[in-house]
């Protein structure tokens, strides 16, 4: 079937609606990435800090769906040996981000899988093209999860100027058909979306956490190290976290000393909270786009929904 958005990403991979799922730790698994594929647009397993039988029963849940699969870089330079298990299975595409490609770029072209990097500033873009990346995702720090410092707004017009020839896609507080069309406009050949997605009905998060992203505007977000603190997951600079606010980050955002001498208590307090849904404790990570999202729905839905809102502004 023809792309509604003919643009160098669907062409690329065979997609009809320039949309990706983010590959989120613990939030997209392989029903979220088949359902985001098999409504047109390209879904991906978040591979997050890696666990190979996890990462292997994700693969299966996506059935033949054709997917991806991303990978947090500088956590799967510890367990190198999971690039391949993923390229085993022929993914769509390998996506990297926060972190080094070069150890894994060659890898990755070698099986002919398309390699996609993640990047935050201009400079990690331009390394990213000369290290061979297919595809460059621009990512604001509108973005939930983690991320760094520049706006979609800018950032992503700047990559596509500096990295003309590789297809370039906005990420940060995309949620809708708007955002879709402003990405196109900045001359993106798509977007990657995660924040709505974590409302899906496919998602792997706690029924709570749904709850509580829906009712949540983007004022309530904070970037942040507080949970990893809390995880104790020596996240590299200059990436930190958004999420929404709550009890916990109002007791700890500005007191990492005080969480630290208090590490054991907090990480059994928090475990049990993340298992129990008790979003008072436990990250919400949602992006600034948060705001925007006001039900749960399934996947195809939202990314119809994306599509057909694009097509009408655009169609002005």
């Amino acid at each position: 079937m023809p792309s509604v958005f003919p643009t160098p990403l669907t062409k690329m991979f065979g997609i009809r609606l320039p949309i990706m799922l983010a590959p989120m730790a613990n939030v997209s698994g392989g029903a979220l990435a088949a359902a985001v594929t098999h409504a047109g647009g390209l879904g991906f397993i978040g591979g997050g800090y890696g666990d190979r039988d996890w990462l292997t029963s994700q693969f299966a849940a996506a059935g033949n769906a054709s997917i991806g699969v991303g990978f947090i870089t500088w956590s799967l330079a510890k367990q190198p040996e999971l690039l391949d298990l993923a390229i085993d299975h022929a993914p769509q595409a390998i996506f990297l981000s926060f972190g080094d490609l070069r150890p894994f770029a060659a890898r990755v072209k070698r099986a002919d899988i398309p390699l996609i990097a993640q990047v935050q500033t201009l400079r990690d873009a331009i390394a990213a093209r000369e290290e061979g990346a297919d595809v460059i995702v621009a990512q604001g720090t509108e973005a939930g999860g983690h991320g760094a410092s520049r706006g979609t707004l800018s950032l992503v017009p700047e990559v596509v100027d500096a990295c003309a020839g590789v297809p370039v896609v906005a990420a940060g507080g995309i949620v809708d058909g708007r955002g879709l069309a402003a990405a196109l406009m900045l001359g993106a050949a798509g977007v990657l979306c995660g924040t709505r997605f974590v409302a899906s009905a496919e998602s792997l998060v706690h029924a709570n956490v749904r709850t509580a992203a829906v009712a949540a505007t983007g004022d309530d977000t904070l970037r942040s190290s507080v949970f990893d603190v809390a995880r104790n997951i020596d996240w590299p600079k200059p990436w930190t976290m958004r999420t929404l606010r709550n009890g916990f980050t109002a007791q700890w955002a500005e007191d990492f000393d005080g969480l630290r001498e208090n590490a054991g208590r907090e990480a059994a307090r928090y475990a049990q909270a993340r298992e129990a849904g008790d979003t008072d404790v436990a990250a919400v990570i949602v992006g600034e786009g948060i705001g925007l999202v006001h039900e749960v729905a399934p996947a195809a839905q939202l990314v119809r929904q994306m599509a057909d809102e694009a097509i009408r502004l655009l169609g002005r």
